[in-house]
């Protein structure tokens, strides 16, 4: 039985990385101790590192487990004992995420008393904030696929109703809903922070990850216009005059405001958006998209466009910070899926059926219970949606081809729902629930049994399959 090794990526600073394994043991391995056995902390060579060894009793297989505070932080798995030959490798794969997931919660904990500072050459200084409402709004409504247009017109529907009569109201909708299609590109690129271009396509991103003490102090301290100064600040000392906003310039901005950083809790990173997304397209073999960049550490991204010609994508620096450049490309990658299959399109002509039919052929349904119908078109149209999802993560694979690497990215960005999903007792609700994304859990295990280089004659077909296979494998109980 060979070991396994593999790294996991952080952003975290260094003086957290040993707070990290005191975290995982406190909070994962402490409180499963019928499974996690023999937990011991020690340090190495000046690196700390946390062993200890999976058991499952009924099963009889043992693992023993290595976890070095690195960054990334390096795992060795070994198998000693496997007396029922059952799939030690599978075993394995559950331990890895799980410990990711772990390593993201603590990151998570971080990431609420950490100051971000994020800046594009060229661009004016925005602060880093949760996303609003507007914000929000606009990545809902018109990233990917744009479904909830369904309901955002409902209202505007019935209004126009009352207006102009049945046969006027659905020409007007229906009309008004491809204005919105056709110009979602340039609605969401208002809605955006930053454009990144050619002549400014980097992005310049500084953390400072305070204890949580220093964190309320600074934010007591310093208001938002104070700290909009700072960044200003240090934007005048470093790219205003060709230099790269290091964490040093930081440090001697903050000291002339009276407040010092430890230097081991700072974090520097620089992403060259543009090219990502321009070497996404080159694999796609589309025409380069307009790119937004919207300042929240909310990790998302979207796309939206009439056409792959007329297409934009919207990344958050959230995903900037969370993602490593391999994992940007992928998460990309499913972007471009959407704009190549023309997806926005798509399901707007599905939604305009559906209202045409409302109020033709399906009419006596709709009159019989208006409430109970609207409940099972949106979850059918919810439900389809899911295949162009599918679709998506499937090209991805396919065109950039590291399906595995687009798995670690989902698992980074929804490990929340990934942990609710895998300890539920049943997967059927995240399947029919009012979401155009299927179950994380299901995405990531199909992306991580893909082999590469991968060839589907017919994405969309492979995609549905596989869409009802996953919904099928949801409806028995684990």
């Amino acid at each position: 039985m060979s070991s396994k090794h593999y790294s996991i990526t952080t952003e975290l600073s260094d003086i957290h990385l040993e707070e990290t394994l005191d975290f995982i043991e406190e909070y994962f391995l402490r409180p499963q101790g019928e499974y996690y056995h023999s937990v011991n902390k020690s340090i190495l060579d000046g690196v700390a590192q946390l062993n200890f060894t999976a058991i499952n009793e009924k099963e009889k297989w043992e693992v023993l487990v290595e976890l070095q505070a690195t960054n990334p932080f390096r795992v060795k798995m070994t198998p000693v004992n496997n007396q029922h030959n059952i799939n030690i490798t599978h075993k394995m794969d559950i331990i890895e995420e799980e410990l990711l997931i772990a390593i993201q919660v603590y990151e998570d904990t971080i990431r609420q008393a950490t100051l971000y500072f994020a800046w594009v050459e060229g661009e004016e200084n925005i602060p880093e904030a949760p996303p609003t409402r507007r914000k929000k709004f606009s990545f809902r409504i018109f990233g990917s696929n744009m479904i909830l247009i369904y309901l955002l017109f409902f209202a505007v529907n019935i209004v126009l109703f009352l207006s102009l009569g049945i046969v006027m109201a659905i020409i007007a909708i229906l009309a008004v809903q491809l204005v919105v299609v056709l110009f979602s590109d340039k609605i969401l690129l208002r809605a955006s922070d930053w454009n990144i271009t050619p002549e400014n396509p980097r992005v310049h991103i500084l953390e400072y990850q305070l204890p949580l003490d220093d964190y309320l102090k600074f934010q007591e301290k310093f208001g938002k216009d104070m700290i909009i100064q700072m960044k200003e600040k240090i934007y005048q000392k470093s790219l205003a005059v060709g230099l790269e906003p290091t964490c040093e310039i930081g440090e001697d901005v903050f000291t002339e405001y009276g407040f010092q950083c430890n230097a081991d809790l700072r974090v520097s990173k620089v992403v060259d958006v543009y090219s990502i997304v321009k070497e996404a397209a080159s694999k796609f073999n589309i025409t380069m998209p307009k790119v937004a960049l919207s300042n929240t550490m909310i990790a998302n991204a979207a796309a939206t466009g009439p056409s792959p010609n007329r297409g934009l994508v919207l990344i958050t620096t959230g995903l900037l910070v969370q993602l490593e450049e391999d994992e940007i490309l992928s998460v990309i990658g499913h972007e471009m899926g959407h704009l190549s299959g023309r997806d926005p399109l798509i399901l707007f002509s599905i939604i305009s059926l559906e209202f045409i039919l409302r109020f033709s052929i399906l009419y006596p349904v709709v009159a019989l219970s208006p409430l109970l119908y609207l409940i099972v078109a949106l979850g059918l149209i919810f439900f389809i949606a899911k295949f162009f999802e599918t679709r998506a993560d499937l090209l991805s694979a396919m065109k950039i081809g590291q399906p595995q690497v687009l798995a670690e990215a989902l698992r980074k960005i929804g490990y929340n729902r990934l942990l609710t999903e895998r300890i539920s007792p049943t997967r059927f609700p995240t399947w029919i629930n009012f979401d155009p994304h299927p179950p994380i859990y299901f995405r990531i295990d199909r992306l991580e049994n893909m082999k590469t280089p991968l060839k589907v004659k017919d994405p969309l077909l492979r995609s549905i399959k596989d869409v009802f296979r996953g919904f099928k494998r949801s409806l028995r109980i684990k």
